[in-house]
């Protein structure tokens, strides 16, 4: 029988592969997806308690742009609230009224906000 090695991260295994196949080419990576434009972005902020308990939560829709923007996008505006939140459906979900400090937010980061409802 044959002694197995054992690899103790991803950097010794990809040795392991190029040392079996010389002629493994990996996959180029594929390019970043464009950054979206804030100034062309129109966006809009809410605020809820439907379908939430009875407590209000912050919604904003509209953003166009890939999931991982929106995703940092969240996570910038929670982290400057001191609030959780999350992203769900294309939406950013801040818990809380706070739609007046989220406008002022994205606003100052130049996005194009709307206040809606209430």
């Amino acid at each position: 029988m044959s002694k197995q090695k054992k690899f103790s991260d991803f950097s010794d295994l990809a040795k392991h592969i190029f040392e079996q196949n010389p002629d493994y080419v990996p996959e180029p990576e594929k390019e970043k997806e464009f950054e979206t434009d804030p100034k062309e972005q129109y966006l809009e902020a809410h605020f809820s308690k439907k379908g939430r308990g009875g407590k209000t939560v912050t919604v904003i829709k509209g953003f166009e742009g890939s999931i991982q923007e929106l995703k940092k996008l969240a996570k910038e505006l929670k982290n400057t609230i001191g609030v959780g939140g999350s992203v769900k459906d294309g939406e950013i979900i801040i818990q809380g009224n706070n739609r007046d400090k989220v406008v002022e937010i994205l606003q100052a980061k130049g996005f194009k906000v709307k206040k809606v409802g209430g």
